[in-house]
């Protein structure tokens, strides 16, 4: 599977395709499932621009996402840079289950943040499926020691490491194995400099990947990308 993630944490102005607006969302959803893209990742924002759990917002996204992509997987993150708090991730997620077409149907879940075991369960307890961030080896010890809560969908191994390609694709390599055999999938990826060689990686492995402007703004030529269809359209022409 290829997930397309739309925008992440950045900024306005990081690149001038990036879809911020829940519209801009939509757009660029219809845009990579035209391709082929069956999962779409996004951050939603407030109208300042600012990422949001807010259910009224995250709502709004969803289900523009949902009008202009029908079918596709819509994914939303709980970041606890967006809200620090664990009850009130809490909350939220308790609180999306209320948004109908709003409703997200998986969300992003980091081991490493204070609580996360409980918005698992908030999230599973209102029907919404969980994505796991592990974003280090030490992560995958926790995830192994806890166990893969339930409606689990996928382990996200993400390797964060932004400078380095080698490092980067080693990092991915070492969270794998220290993750070792689980009950659901893994998507594997990497971020900036990272991305590329961490998706074709990926690729050679056989499992799951991603990529879109939350990851890299480049293709893998190193020219500024149009938009994420463009780096959709990118990660498909790879043949490893």
């Amino acid at each position: 599977m290829l997930q397309a993630v739309l925008n992440g944490s950045r900024p306005e102005d990081a690149h001038p395709a990036l879809p911020v607006l829940a519209r801009h969302l939509a757009r660029d959803a219809r845009a990579v499932a035209r391709l082929g893209v069956g999962s779409v990742h996004v951050h939603p924002r407030d109208p300042l621009g600012h990422e949001t759990i807010d259910p009224v917002h995250v709502g709004d996204a969803v289900a523009l996402i949902r009008q202009e992509a029908p079918g596709v997987e819509i994914g939303v993150t709980t970041g606890r840079w967006i809200q620090p708090d664990p009850n009130l991730r809490i909350e939220a997620v308790l609180s999306w289950g209320r948004l109908g077409l709003g409703k997200p149907d998986v969300c992003s879940v980091n081991v490493h943040e204070k609580g996360w075991v409980e918005v698992c369960k908030a999230a599973a307890s209102v029907g919404i499926g969980v994505e796991l961030g592990v974003w280090t080896s030490g992560d995958a010890v926790t995830l192994r020691q806890s166990g893969v809560p339930p409606r689990t969908v996928r382990v996200l191994a993400e390797s964060t490491v932004v400078s380095d390609p080698e490092t980067a694709v080693a990092e991915a390599v070492r969270i794998v194995r220290a993750l070792g055999q689980l009950p659901v999938p893994v998507l594997l990826h990497g971020e900036e400099d990272g991305a590329w060689p961490v998706l074709e990686y990926a690729l050679r492995m056989g499992v799951d990947t991603r990529i879109g402007f939350e990851d890299v703004l480049v293709r893998p030529d190193g020219w500024l990308a149009t938009g994420n269809d463009d780096l959709v359209r990118a990660a498909l022409a790879i043949r490893v």
